[in-house]
Formats: structure tokens, C-alpha cells, sequence
């Protein structure tokens, strides 16, 4: 796969995600603003509360990845994707940085 093709697709399954999100989950936010209710819902039984657990986790690395490449590669701006990481979540976090990183090594 070429770059041009790469960030693409990377952008495009971003989106992706933050649309479906978008439709999933703030209709009910909106009928019931309980912010943490919400966020505890990832918990209610043992499936669930893995996949909560790997998307934290998840950002917890990009996180990390993030801090270490803003220090040893000078990669400026990836505080963005770490909020996005939040809201939404972290596949379009991580394709927000993957684009962000590839840009700025680029020049």
C-alpha cells in the first residue's frame, strides 16, 4: 500500500469511528446528560468491561507513544490526539496522530 493510499484509509476509518460514536452514543447523552453513568456503562458485565479496559489501555500507550516521540522526534500538536483519544475514542486518537506523526516527519 502506498503512503498516499495509507493515509487514506487511516483517515477514512478514523472518521468512520467518530461518526459511528457520534451516532451511538450521544442521542442517548443527550436524554440523559450523566457523564459518568455513561462512562461506568463500559463496566456493566465481564465482556464489556474488557473492552473498556483495552480502549483505556489503549490510549494509556498513545499516550505514552505520544510524550516520547513529542521528546526524541520533536512531534508537535499529539496533546490533540490524545483528546480526541478521549472524545470519541482512541481509533480516531491514534489516526489523528498516525496522520499528524506522518506529516511532520514528512517536512
Amino acid at each position: 500500500m502506498d503512503v498516499r493510499l495509507f493515509k487514506i484509509v487511516v483517515a477514512v476509518l478514523g472518521l468512520a469511528f467518530a461518526v459511528a460514536f457520534i451516532a451511538l452514543c450521544v442521542p442517548p447523552l443527550i436524554e440523559n446528560p450523566d457523564f459518568v453513568g455513561a462512562a461506568l456503562a463500559g463496566f456493566v458485565n465481564p465482556f464489556s468491561s474488557g473492552y473498556a479496559l483495552d480502549a483505556i489501555f489503549c490510549w494509556l500507550i498513545l499516550a505514552a507513544w505520544v510524550m516520547h516521540e513529542a521528546k526524541t522526534q520533536g512531534i508537535k500538536h499529539g496533546w490533540v490526539c490524545l483528546v480526541l483519544g478521549v472524545v470519541p475514542g482512541v481509533a480516531t486518537g491514534f489516526a489523528a496522530y498516525l496522520l499528524l506523526r506522518m506529516n511532520q516527519k514528512a517536512n
